[in-house]
């Protein structure tokens, strides 16, 4: 079985567009730590894009290596005191640092700072995400669809409603409705529950019901999702298809909004798998990821930035989640220290580490298998 083709299109179609996102991504997220740290007067001792051994690297005038490793599947900012890449404190080290050095020390800093510092690279990814998405609203503008129906499917919740072909939908639940991108919104997150839809056919104004039922399909990629449908379709045409033009200003706001759906999105599919109602097996990993990013590269240069964008949310949403190890488990163990007013037990600290290590690598595994389960079974 081919499952990418020769070695030279894996290459070219997959791995170079994967690592060129990739490498965007960790890049600002290492770059907000860095940023917020200097501005805090830690010392940074190395920025490394990639892990592993140093392909090749400099010195800045503060001292910073900053390196390319062999690895390129992440990166890090490791900070003066720190032991690795993760931030643990290296105890040993910071004993025999004299009095100027510890005072440059990342542990050495008021919680609040560290805390600042920590938050620093997940926030650089939603701003990274909002800049991308609002460079491409200001350049190409918004394309959008109008609400007009082309297709009622059979045996849906439309038909059963009443909804025909021709009609425009004006409302939701007495909210004035513009575009399909809204409808569809709407309908997603409200699953099982009740939507009055105003409709305009033939210059007649009309109301009907619709309730939301999850349908299972399939994506391109081979990855099984449900979500919930009325059983409509949009017609793409001159008709019905728009492109609203943004100032600096419009952009920016659709450029948060954007980022903001995708973070909601992600934690109602969370909520979902906890709920029984997704499928785990939709997690993908980074060969998921790579087969993603060749799909979307030889659609163009535009598509695959978005794409960046996109896993730029993911990423930073993903690093605050409260597990030790990411950002947001360091976060947990700040708030604790401030609270009580010193940090909490070194060996509490260490088990924390060690289990958050051992999730993210579940986490890790799991996903890898859905993904080369799902290539097996194309």
């Amino acid at each position: 079985m081919e499952i990418f083709g020769s070695a030279y299109d894996l290459l070219i179609g997959y791995m170079v567009p994967f690592l060129f996102v990739l490498t965007i991504v960790v890049f600002f997220h290492e770059l907000g730590h860095f940023a917020v740290a200097r501005w805090c007067n830690v010392k940074v001792d190395a920025f490394s894009v990639g892990f592993g051994r140093e392909l090749f690297g400099w010195y800045d005038k503060h001292g910073t290596r900053w390196k390319v490793s062999l690895i390129p599947l992440g990166g890090y900012v490791k900070f003066a005191g720190d032991e690795n890449a993760a931030s643990v404190p290296d105890r040993e080290y910071i004993a025999s640092m004299s009095e100027e050095e510890r005072r440059t020390a990342f542990i050495a800093k008021p919680v609040w700072q560290r805390a600042a510092i920590v938050a620093a690279g997940p926030i650089a990814n939603f701003i990274l995400a909002v800049i991308i998405f609002a460079s491409i609203f200001m350049a190409y503008g918004k394309p959008q669809l109008l609400p007009v129906v082309s297709t009622v499917i059979e045996g849906s919740a439309a038909e059963t409603a009443g909804i025909q072909t021709g009609d425009r939908i004006l409302s939701i639940n007495d909210k004035p409705l513009s575009y399909f991108e809204d409808l569809k919104w709407t309908v997603r997150h409200n699953p099982d529950q009740p939507l009055v839809l105003g409709i305009e056919r033939d210059g007649a104004k009309l109301t009907a019901t619709v309730i939301p039922v999850y349908v299972t399909d399939v994506n391109q990629f081979g990855v099984e999702y449900r979500e919930p449908r009325i059983g409509v379709a949009i017609a793409s045409d001159e008709n019905t298809r728009i492109l609203k033009q943004l100032g600096v200003g419009g952009a920016l706001w659709e450029g948060v909004l954007r980022t903001y759906k995708i973070i909601y999105d992600t934690v109602n599919f969370i909520g979902e798998i906890f709920a029984g109602e997704q499928s785990a097996k939709q997690l993908g990993g980074p060969i998921q990821i790579a087969q993603v990013s060749g799909t979307v590269a030889q659609f163009g240069l535009i598509e695959l930035i978005s794409l960046a964008g996109f896993l730029s949310v993911s990423i930073g949403f993903i690093n605050l989640l409260p597990i030790p190890i990411l950002d947001g488990g360091h976060l947990v163990f700040y708030a604790a220290e401030a609270i009580r007013g010193k940090p909490l037990n070194e060996k509490v600290q260490e088990v924390g580490f060690r289990i958050g290590l051992g999730l993210v690598l579940m986490l890790m595994v799991f996903a890898t298998w859905n993904d080369i389960w799902r290539l097996m079974s194309l």
